[in-house]
């Protein structure tokens, strides 16, 4: 078996499968709602209803070539993904129940990551100039605002429940490590230092926890189909825990994974016997 959707319920410390298929399906981002995930499988988006699960096509428009960065807004109402085109990947906005994409992002190549919790703001990564990832936000309807500066590949970027604090990864000084900011790019720091290659970290809604992917050290980049973990800790980096271990990666929880009412996340594992 390919793909494995599992959802890991806090309470319980249990996992339990959705949907098992032999396609590979990626990133799974919780509807608001409550009750659907969102993945991508082949260039394409679908739901995957929690009461009767199956993978249901969503209407994407022209938008054929999606990667695994997308998410809903916190009210439902838009979809945000990211979608390659001839320059690259571009972030567009289309109606959370499909339709055809508005094009939002201003250059690419660029990633989507996280919505505001206000929803009127997305941060993301892009490479401007240079192969050199950096963090940005961009306020719709408006410009946007690079955050970092060329220290090291900063990316998976994913806003605090208050909306006041940006967490991130990056290698700036080694390898890399989960890392947080002020919502305006101050006051960046590291917080905490391991051997583990760490990636894609997703503040719970309730604000109580962090959630990320620990890969093994010397890995580089995030690629997928390896031995991987993942992570909880508290917001500011104590209490650190592996909850899960399996084979993963690329597509375990590229995007925000919770559930509304953060007692649950979602997640994909690769390569099930």
């Amino acid at each position: 078996m390919r793909s494995s959707l599992e959802i890991y319920d806090l309470a319980s410390g249990q996992s339990r499968v959705v949907l098992q298929t032999n396609a590979l399906i990626e990133a799974p981002n919780w509807d608001p709602g409550g009750g659907s995930l969102l993945v991508n499988s082949d260039g394409l988006l679908f739901r995957v209803p929690l009461d009767a699960p199956r993978l249901v096509a969503v209407d994407s428009g022209f938008a054929r070539r999606c990667n695994n960065d997308h998410g809903f807004s916190p009210d439902g109402r838009w979809i945000a993904l990211s979608c390659h085109r001839e320059r690259g990947a571009e972030i567009f906005l289309m109606p959370g129940e499909g339709g055809e994409p508005k094009l939002i992002s201003p250059d690419a190549p660029s990633w989507f990551h996280g919505w505001a919790p206000d929803g009127k703001a997305i941060c993301y990564v892009a490479a401007r100039g240079s192969r050199v990832i950096d963090v940005y936000v961009l306020a719709l309807g408006g410009a946007e605002v690079r955050l970092t500066r060329g220290e090291g590949q900063c990316d998976g970027p994913d806003f605090a429940a208050d909306g006041r604090r940006i967490y991130y990864n990056c290698d700036r000084d080694g390898h890399a490590q989960i890392w947080v900011m002020q919502a305006n790019g101050s006051g960046q720091r590291k917080l905490f230092g391991d051997e583990f290659v760490n990636w894609f970290p997703h503040p719970s809604p309730d604000g109580r926890q962090v959630l990320y992917l620990a890969y093994p050290p010397g890995t580089l980049q995030h690629p997928r189909d390896l031995a991987v973990a993942l992570c909880l800790m508290d917001p500011g980096g104590g209490n650190r825990r592996r909850v899960l271990e399996f084979t993963g990666g690329q597509g375990t929880i590229n995007v925000p994974c919770w559930a509304p009412d953060g007692q649950a996340f979602a997640y994909v594992r690769y390569n099930v016997a």
